[in-house]
């Protein structure tokens, strides 16, 4: 009966560890680029791409409401944050589409929204992704393409807020308020603007 059990015991442990180490290390990537709902829509499209979860970070007050810092009170930025499978797509490949889908010239703004709340930043989570980050930068203010300069902030995260529920996912539960949103703040034109197709 000992045996069976012992048996049964390390048949369950090491069914168990074969199921852990089969499983892939996600890793997670915060970009702030203005109103978050308009962020998640371009990093869902990525394969290897698991989730994306609208949020705040870079303030001072904890646990803030949409309310505090779309207001402006906290020092939050709105942000996306991007859960990934490294094996199927790159940090590099997520900073490309982070920088394709912002205007790099404006300092606290992003569109039609402006104050602090909608300014571009890059929230590294390690050394290497700041190290990648700021490469990604060198390489956009290198290329020619603007005259103006980047002023896109790459800051460490400190801690990550998420959005209330009713946020998450927001182009896909009310597509049609979404839709007018983007629309009437010109970002799709803006973006056609710096970037071209």
């Amino acid at each position: 009966m000992k045996n069976r059990i012992l048996y049964l015991f390390l048949t369950i442990v090491l069914t168990l560890t074969g199921f852990a180490s089969a499983q892939p290390k996600l890793a997670k990537a915060t970009f702030a680029g203005g109103c978050f709902w308009c962020m998640e829509p371009p990093f869902d499209k990525v394969p290897g791409v698991v989730s994306t979860t609208s949020g705040y970070a870079g303030g001072q007050k904890k646990d803030p409401t949409y309310e505090e810092v779309s207001a402006g009170y906290t020092g939050h930025a709105e942000v996306v944050q991007v859960l990934y499978d490294p094996s199927k797509v790159t940090y590099q490949k997520l900073l490309d589409v982070f920088w394709h889908n912002i205007d790099p010239l404006v300092k606290n703004r992003q569109f039609c929204d402006g104050g602090s709340q909608y300014r571009s930043a890059i929230f590294y989570h390690d050394q290497d992704q700041q190290k990648l980050a700021e490469e990604s930068k060198v390489v956009i203010e290198k290329s020619g393409r603007f005259k103006e300069p980047i002023v896109t902030e790459i800051v460490a995260l400190n801690e990550f807020y998420p959005a209330e529920e009713y946020h998450q996912d927001f182009y896909k539960k009310s597509s049609i308020r979404y839709n007018s949103y983007r629309l009437g703040c010109g970002r799709d034109r803006r973006l056609h603007e710096l970037w071209g197709q």
